[in-house]
């Protein structure tokens, strides 16, 4: 398949090499090519995963966007939310009807880049695809990128939900683990960023500011902290039942205590990899400038609009604002800066249908 990937991440370059390694036809597409470093002539990175380590070649490396999306299939962007925008905006020339655009995970990205899409003029009749989390747990170090787990389970909603049969026939043959829900609110509410990484810089903010390196993930995931994160997941999937999502919710703490969550039995090779082990900057760090201010103000945003109480959520929101002295909860990713808190479920679920209230 053709595949474009955009953006410049940990996620992006595990894309490129994984699905280069499956031998997709593969177009890797970052704004700054001086970024791409030797990448940009040999394009070939060093895969790592449990299998060992081996090379994989990558067709295209480019800076030239419409040269990386033309006649894509797919087009997966595992960018941080904050970039999804000015991406839909480069995009907007150069989309053409039935591809389909992956967010892995979306942060309800999907209707935020149509919204996008149109404002630029774009009409290519496109479908955004979104689920809670990246496909691999990876962390990119110089030239090697390191795959400690592929995810298993994908729940995976589509914007618009009529156009759900294309997009999942494409998704699936890149990614066997998506697994169709009911449209990407539902994608959305999946997204575990928001819920595992507040509670656990928050939590660890000391320890992150004193120490070069700490592993949040290891000495920094310990019991109080686990019963914060299981309760801001209940908070989540209160709001999925009050707005009629059924089936699995894939509550969070079968990450830490089964094989049943999206990346199968993953908590201990996470931590015995040694690769989450890590300088933060608090203040700047991703899990802060996107799975709080993006993410959490997002989820607490749907709460509100759902009449769904969300106490702890509102006060981890509120606590990171101090921290940033700054109101987080005022993103553009809430339902008020987009400028869909007045509709009501009915409106919501047409919206999410059929593109349009």
């Amino acid at each position: 398949m053709r595949i474009a990937v955009l953006g410049g991440g940990n996620g992006s370059h595990a894309a490129a090499a994984d699905l280069s390694d499956q031998g997709h036809e593969v177009r890797f597409w970052r704004r700054d090519a001086a970024r791409f470093g030797e990448l940009a002539t040999t394009r070939k990175l060093m895969l790592k995963d449990i299998a060992g380590r081996r090379e994989a070649a990558i067709a295209m490396v480019t800076a030239e966007l419409g040269a990386a999306v033309r006649d894509a299939e797919l087009i997966l962007i595992p960018t941080p939310a904050f970039a999804q925008e000015d991406i839909a905006r480069a995009l907007a020339p150069h989309l053409a009807d039935g591809q389909v655009i992956f967010l892995p995970p979306g942060t309800f990205g999907s209707v935020a880049m149509m919204q996008t899409l149109r404002r630029a003029g774009c009409t290519a009749e496109v479908a955004f695809a979104e689920t809670g989390t990246l496909p691999w747990l990876t962390r990119l170090h110089g030239a090697e990128v390191a795959i400690t787990m592929r995810a298993v389970r994908l729940p995976t909603g589509v914007f618009p939900a009529d156009k759900a049969a294309q997009a999942f026939a494409v998704l699936c043959a890149a990614f066997p683990a998506v697994e169709p829900i009911e449209d990407a609110l539902a994608g959305a509410l999946m997204n575990a960023g928001p819920i595992i990484h507040p509670p656990l810089i928050l939590m660890n903010a000391g320890p992150l500011e004193h120490f070069e390196r700490w592993d949040i993930h290891n000495e920094g995931t310990q019991p109080s902290i686990r019963r914060v994160t299981n309760a801001l997941d209940e908070e989540r999937m209160a709001i999925r039942v009050a707005l009629g999502y059924t089936g699995e919710h894939f509550p969070l703490r079968d990450h830490y205590e089964s094989d049943r969550w999206m990346y199968g039995d993953a908590h201990q090779r996470l931590t015995d990899s040694g690769d989450w082990r890590e300088h933060i900057v608090l203040t700047e760090h991703r899990y802060m400038t996107e799975d709080i201010h993006y993410g959490l103000a997002f989820l607490v945003s749907v709460a509100d609009w759902a009449g769904v109480a969300v106490p702890l959520a509102s006060g981890l929101l509120a606590l990171a604002s101090a921290i940033c002295s700054r109101d987080l909860r005022a993103g553009n990713r809430t339902l008020e800066a987009m400028g869909l808190a007045a509709l009501d479920r009915a409106g919501m679920r047409r919206l999410l249908h059929s593109g349009r209230a």
